[in-house]
């Protein structure tokens, strides 16, 4: 085998959600902190993720996150998301795949019952609880960032749709929440397709018409993600989504910075308070506790500290090899599953 870089992974999944982990054969990036280190990867080596996330290696539905030494000594660990056409400044199922990786591949140190970890992320410090047993994670729960809403009972014009209300809020990224049942989807698995398409129409008419900027970091801008909310009855109910994920699919996760949109938007609109939570369900039963641990401000503006848990299993080692001879050597795509 003639290879000009070995990378090796470990596989992860958590809820069904297959978020992988790098672990040897990438260097750090340069960067004074994780945002910047993301932007250099994003813009000067992007290989990276195409090599691992496009074919013939991955495919739509993957992630990878590359753990990197922290900029910050508080933290244990940093780490960057790389999903299939961005790098999302945090996300929740990432965030509990990359905790079980580390634990259960001894990077850091497993304490049982329980390890903390303060773990940074892009879009900031990431505070969290691993429940240990036996060598295995048997939960991971963490403090996300503060999430806030945006705009609340918005009218956006979708082609072939008309009028179509949403929230928008941030819990890590942008999130444009539609209710599910007034565009007629129960969010059951046969309606995947349709999710999608119409999920795609939303998040782009949003995207346009509707302004989202992080009062922190003004190149967190956009709404790149529509979330299908299923019915809510108060807290301690069970509750579907839906998640759009560009360039065209369904995350197979209740989606932890999804959650956290919807806890703000919830929190918002006085549906739920600082201690209350519920169970968030993917389109395919896979659940994540989520609740709001606090209620505070971001830049003067109303936000909430929001709790994810779920539990993520290693699926294996792997070793990518990238041979200077092949053509595909850093991938491709193919619109009949890429939608691009």
């Amino acid at each position: 085998m003639r290879s000009e870089k070995l990378i090796t992974v470990i596989g992860c999944h958590v809820g069904g959600e297959q978020n992988d982990v790098i672990t040897g054969g990438v260097l750090p990036p340069p960067g004074a902190t994780m945002f910047e280190k993301k932007l250099y990867l994003e813009r000067e080596a992007d290989w990276l993720r195409r090599m691992l996330l496009f074919e013939p290696r991955g495919k739509v539905t993957a992630c990878v996150n590359l753990v990197v030494p922290p900029t910050d000594p508080r933290a244990d660990a940093g780490f960057i998301i790389m999903e299939s056409v961005d790098y999302p400044p945090m996300s929740g199922s990432n965030t509990i795949c990359t905790t079980t990786v580390l634990l259960e591949t001894g990077m850091l140190a497993m304490r049982e019952p329980e390890t903390r970890l303060l773990l940074e992320t892009p879009a900031g410090l990431i505070p969290v609880v691993a429940r240990c047993r036996g060598g295995r994670v048997e939960q991971v729960r963490f403090s996300n960032v503060p999430a806030f809403a945006v705009h609340l009972d918005a009218t956006v014009e979708v082609p072939e749709l008309g009028s179509v209300r949403v929230d928008v809020a941030y819990g890590g990224a942008f999130f444009a929440i539609v209710d599910a049942a007034s565009l007629g989807f129960a969010i059951s698995r046969d309606e995947a397709r349709d999710l999608v398409r119409i999920g795609n129409a939303i998040r782009d008419a949003a995207a346009e018409q509707l302004p989202a900027v992080h009062p922190e970091n003004d190149a967190i801008r956009r709404i790149t993600f529509t979330e299908f909310a299923g019915p809510w009855e108060g807290p301690g109910c069970v509750s579907r989504n839906a998640v759009i994920v560009a360039p065209g699919r369904i995350d197979r996760s209740p989606c932890g910075t999804g959650s956290s949109a919807r806890l703000a938007v919830l929190h918002a609109k006085g549906r739920i308070r600082a201690g209350e939570s519920f169970t968030h369900e993917s389109i395919i039963g896979a659940r994540f506790e989520v609740g709001v641990e606090s209620v505070g401000e971001l830049a003067g503006r109303p936000a909430v500290i929001t709790s994810i848990a779920g539990r993520a299993f290693v699926t294996g080692v792997f070793q990518h090899a990238l041979d200077p001879e092949d053509p595909w050597r850093e991938g491709y795509t193919l619109p009949d599953t890429w939608f691009v």
